[in-house]
């Protein structure tokens, strides 16, 4: 179980480093559900297009942290970014990465 839970949120990162040194946000949920509430600074990228954005987030050479309601869909669009040679990591539900960021 514990390994199940590590690959889906990935290794402990600092979120505001990664922001601060020009990491992209990208919130992989609806666009209804972005429309309800998201980080300002994150881009819309839903889960099922993810994929096909994979190369132009590689292009842009910078890590991206992935967020949605629970954190199990950044962990599915971490795994294919990862899989697609992007630095990626899983910032889980984006209102608590929302309030870890304001510390």
């Amino acid at each position: 179980m514990f390994n199940f839970l590590k690959n889906l949120f990935g290794p402990k990162a600092d979120f505001k480093a990664l922001l601060e040194s020009g990491a992209l946000l990208i919130d992989v949920r609806s666009p209804e559900e972005y429309a309800t509430g998201h980080i300002p600074e994150s881009v819309n990228i839903p889960l099922p297009v993810v994929q096909q954005e994979a190369s132009r987030l590689k292009a842009k050479n910078l890590p991206v942290i992935a967020v949605c309601r629970s954190g199990a869909r950044s962990g599915m669009a971490v795994r294919m970014l990862r899989r697609a040679g992007v630095e990626a990591y899983n910032g889980g539900g984006w209102s608590r990465l929302a309030e870890a960021l304001k510390t």
